[in-house]
């Protein structure tokens, strides 16, 4: 047991100096994903508003070229309609006609309805374009800054996430479990030494039992109050070792 509360204790150690690192980052990984994000869903919609604009052209110009047809086929008809020689094929004709005018004034208006289309999507493309541009000017200066902090402290950041793993490696996989747990829940503070009979996460007094407890390094001990894992000046100083 003993071993298994150095080796959390020191994961809890090699964790706190990586949180400390990235707290000299800042808000800057939290903005460069919210601008990526902004960026690309902008973009996207931009794409999508001059498909519709290409989109509705072609369809306003296929309605154009079949209201072209309609009309030669209407001349043609009324052509043929001096040619019958029967009212039944009079008739006939004229019903191809009328059918053909109410296909073009339906096409008509399906035109009016594409070019109105096209002409909204247009312009709300065009009113993202320099929106794009900015938030991409945004997101390259926060990279850029981003990118010094890391380069910065990137040789330490290696170090402790290879010996993170290293850690995480030797450590119990139920122990992990209920350290990650704990550490989520609990501001990144999962294991604790027990200082002055206090908690040294919440700062409440530890029952004199418990700590006689502690000492012996037998057990995992919790807190009452945060329900962080307690350990002994002994742990501490002997996982540091493990460094």
């Amino acid at each position: 047991m003993e071993t298994r509360l150095k080796l959390l204790y020191a994961l809890q150690l090699t964790d706190k100096s990586l949180d400390e690192l990235q707290e000299l980052k800042g808000d800057l990984p939290g903005i460069v994903e919210e601008l990526s994000a902004s960026v690309k869903e902008k973009t996207m919609k931009k794409k999508e508003l001059e498909t519709l604009v290409t989109q509705s052209l072609a369809s306003r110009d296929k309605a154009d070229s079949e209201i072209i047809d309609l009309k030669a086929k209407i001349e043609k008809y009324k052509t043929q309609q001096f040619q019958v020689k029967t009212n039944k094929q009079y008739d006939a004709i004229a019903r191809e006609i009328d059918y053909s005018q109410e296909r073009i004034t339906k096409l008509q208006k399906e035109m009016e309805s594409l070019e109105g289309k096209a002409f909204l999507a247009k312009e709300d493309a065009e009113k993202l374009g320099p929106g794009i541009d900015e938030l991409q000017e945004q997101l390259a200066e926060n990279k850029k800054e981003l990118a010094a902090i890391n380069k910065e402290h990137e040789e330490e950041e290696t170090k402790l996430e290879r010996q993170r793993n290293k850690l995480v490696a030797k450590v119990i996989k139920k122990d992990y479990q209920t350290y990650d747990r704990i550490r989520k829940a609990k501001d990144g503070k999962a294991v604790v030494p027990v200082s002055r009979n206090s908690c040294g996460g919440c700062f409440n007094r530890v029952p004199p039992q418990k700590v006689l407890e502690l000492r012996k390094n037998d057990s995992m001990l919790t807190c009452e109050r945060c329900g962080r894992i307690l350990i002994s000046d002994e742990i501490v100083e002997n996982a540091k070792q493990l460094l």
